[in-house]
């Protein structure tokens, strides 16, 4: 169980000092230790965990569109983002696991780390109010939000188009060489992106293939979402 000077140690790191002593317990309680554990203080703070960061990947990416902002918040929020924030809080240190789950290398383990940081900002936030929580939220990524920039969280449209199919059970694409023009030394690759399965084919070009079938999948992308929109030839 983790002593008072810990505790207190803590909450000198979140940068908030707890009115209710028995809310930071239950928030560092894993259900292994007891009925009365974090999992719910996880839920509410994982809704706020979320809520926070959107508010400040707005303010940071004022050119920022909505696919964009998604993407960034969930590099930030997913586990081992908070595993790694947890370590740095210190948790392993304070969380409060079962004798057998301290045996079995709990207090390192992701899951329970993770869960037990989204549970704390939970927890400031009933001690403390939204502005309580959004304190320590911004003091836990401020740093990395305003240092990223979107590209760096953004995946290519190869990767972007595979997904996109796979979620409506269609086959990947495949991609092949419709012509090179050029010297061997300064070539241009134009590449041909066909999705079979619907009839469709769009090409790219670029000074290498990679860069030409990233282009044919960037517009075969573009088209797709075009074409899914209501009225559009994939809802007719």
């Amino acid at each position: 169980m983790a002593t008072d000077a810990r505790l207190d140690a803590l909450q000198q790191r979140l940068g908030h000092r707890f009115r209710s002593g028995s809310l930071l317990t239950r928030a560092l309680t894993h259900r292994s230790f007891s009925a009365e554990h974090n999992e719910r203080l996880e839920f509410l703070g994982d809704a706020v965990l979320s809520t926070a960061v959107s508010g400040l990947l707005y303010e940071r990416f004022a050119g920022g569109d909505e696919g964009d902002l998604t993407r960034v918040r969930a590099h930030l929020v997913r586990e081992d983002s908070l595993h790694r924030l947890a370590l740095a809080l210190g948790l392993p240190e304070v969380v409060r696991l079962s004798e057998g789950e301290l045996r079995g290398g709990g207090a390192l383990r992701p899951s329970i780390l993770a869960d037990a940081l989204e549970a704390l900002i939970g927890a400031v936030f009933i001690d403390g109010g939204y502005d309580a929580a959004q304190a320590l939220v911004q003091r836990l990524f401020g740093e990395v939000i305003v240092s990223t920039e979107v590209d760096a969280w953004t995946k290519d449209a190869k990767t972007e188009l595979q997904e996109w199919l796979q979620a409506r059970r269609l086959p990947v694409p495949a991609y092949r060489i419709a012509a090179t023009r050029g010297e061997k030394h300064a070539q241009t690759f134009e590449v041909e992106c066909v999705v079979a399965t619907l009839g469709l084919a769009e090409k790219g070009e670029g000074r290498s293939r990679r860069t030409a079938e990233q282009e044919a999948a960037r517009r075969m992308l573009e088209r797709l979402k075009a074409d899914d929109q209501p009225g559009g030839p994939l809802r007719s």
